[in-house]
């Protein structure tokens, strides 16, 4: 069943039940609709581009913060039979620029945090012929229509375009965490797909209610959420991701599934340590289950997690934008024992260790990580070069680095791009960030490779020391004598650790940055 119809049969069975709860903490602000007004306002939309000339293979842009109006657009898009392109709602106006002329997008939806972005490129989209704004109308450009007129010009009736599970859905552009974002074509059996393995490790019901908090143009989020789907649950959108406003929302519609970043996570430890929120003042029984993906997850992380919050349940998952999100990987909630590992394969999914050759390596033994399932994209969209890298014979190479232990499960060591070669030795930065992110001042930590002449690269921390502590070079150095002398970092930087909005760790943006700066500390 296509995730558009999963959305009209919601809308049969549960037409008055609320489906989307928006809120918004900074401006006081909450909104809600319904399944069945859901399911019309994609119909709306999904009739008013057919109308306007949209139809199948088309590409759509979809440039918006999270908001009520973001689901109904993506599936009104989707039930046209075009092609969504969900955009980084950080993406520049370059950027901007770059997706649009990779896409040849021809329709171009956009919020009022964009206006400025958009117009510095406009009279370079050529293939855009219609902008469609979703704000205010005081600050609506004059070349964009208005979203409640464009939505009152459709019907609330199913266009009911032929679609099946193997069309093109959507194009998602990766982070961009270790090279330029490519786009990534996800087809309507991958979406499908996403909806019952996630469905599968988190076993929600249709009483349950889900937080989503990261932006819904990644996969992660929304993909989490169709496990909500699937079953005609509700979900609450929330703007904002201070821990006081997380446990509003969770108190207040009692949520009891919360997907965190694991920035956010640590916010609400240490606003708890602090005492800036009292867990008393909020009703939290029903919260079930905790569970973060998108980067790894320092194992000293969720044994606090799991002192604060003993009660809950806790999983981990392990996804790409290229295997369609919430977790070709999962630890399973039954595998707290095995904190650590990122976990066993997801539902219906194959995973091997290969080396460089990619051959099969043994138990134990560090090799690339490759996932297969019904979750790996079609390709990247026009880049068959890019494609014939990452894909062969079903197999998706995730340039992951892993291991797998004797009980088959899977523990991550690096990206392969930022693997550290030391004289001669590798070192691979997530083992050392899992174990400074241990030392009780210290709030993140990013491990990277800077340019030596004698050694190659040296392995450089940079340490973001949490508010109202103190915390010197040398007490890092010592703390870091229970790793290996050659883990060991050469170089302490003081400095905030960057992250993009899905919490990965923007690790090509600190290797130019402190590239030729001067050593600090050295052993």
């Amino acid at each position: 069943m296509l995730i558009t119809e999963m959305l009209a049969r919601n809308a049969r069975l549960y037409p008055d039940e609320v489906a989307l709860v928006e809120r918004d903490p900074a401006q006081k602000s909450r909104r809600e609709i319904s399944w069945r007004t859901f399911d019309e306002q994609a119909n709306r939309v999904a009739t008013a581009l057919l109308q306007r000339g949209v139809g199948k293979g088309d590409r759509v842009v979809h440039l918006l913060m999270n908001c009520l109006e973001w689901l109904p657009i993506y599936f009104g898009i989707l039930r046209t039979g075009a092609l969504a392109v969900p955009l980084n709602f950080r993406f520049d106006a370059a950027a901007i620029e770059r997706c649009v002329q990779v896409t040849e997008a021809g329709t171009f939806f956009f919020g009022p945090e964009f206006v400025d972005r958009v117009n510095a490129v406009r009279e370079r989209l050529d293939t855009v012929k219609s902008y469609v704004f979703v704000g205010p109308d005081e600050v609506r450009p004059d070349y964009a229509e208005d979203y409640g007129a464009f939505l009152a010009s459709g019907s609330a009736l199913d266009p009911r375009v032929d679609l099946n599970t193997l069309d093109d859905a959507a194009l998602y552009f990766t982070s961009g965490t270790t090279g330029s974002p490519k786009a990534t074509l996800l087809t309507h059996r991958n979406l499908e797909f996403a909806c019952y393995a996630e469905n599968s490790h988190h076993h929600q019901t249709h009483a349950d209610n889900f937080l989503c908090i990261p932006p819904l143009y990644h996969t992660g989020a929304k993909m989490h959420w169709f496990g909500n789907l699937i079953v005609g649950a509700r979900a609450v959108v929330l703007r904002g991701t201070e821990p006081r406003w997380i446990l509003e929302a969770v108190s207040e519609e009692k949520v009891t599934i919360v997907w965190l970043l694991v920035p956010w996570a640590l916010d609400i430890l240490f606003a708890v340590e602090n005492r800036d929120v009292k867990l008393s003042h909020y009703n939290l029984r029903q919260w079930r289950l905790m569970h973060i993906g998108a980067q790894p997850v320092p194992p000293s992380l969720v044994k606090q997690w799991k002192k604060v919050f003993p009660h809950h349940q806790y999983d981990t998952n392990y996804g790409l934008t290229e295997c369609t999100g919430p977790g070709c990987v999962h630890l399973g909630v039954e595998n707290m024992h095995k904190v650590g590992a990122i976990g066993v394969p997801g539902f219906d999914w194959e995973i091997k260790i290969v080396s460089s050759g990619r051959e099969p390596v043994a138990k134990g033994e560090i090799g690339e990580l490759a996932v297969k399932g019904p979750g790996v994209m079609k390709e990247y969209y026009r880049n068959p070069e890019a494609t014939r890298e990452v894909l062969d014979d079903g197999w998706l190479f995730t340039g992951d680095m892993a291991r797998q232990d004797e009980d088959g499960f899977i523990w991550l060591v690096d990206r392969k791009k930022d693997v550290i070669i030391t004289g001669g030795e590798n070192i691979y930065p997530v083992e050392i960030e899992d174990f400074l992110q241990a030392h009780p001042k210290i709030r993140d930590v990013a491990v990277i490779g800077l340019p030596s002449a004698r050694l190659g690269e040296l392995a450089t921390a940079v340490v973001q020391v949490k508010t109202g502590q103190e915390l010197t070079e040398r007490e890092v150095m010592d703390f870091c004598e229970g790793l290996p002398r050659y883990k060991r970092p050469r170089r302490i930087i003081f400095a905030a650790v960057p992250r993009n909005p899905t919490g990965k760790i923007e690790k090509p943006l600190l290797r130019k940055r402190y590239a030729g700066t001067e050593q600090s500390f050295s052993l």
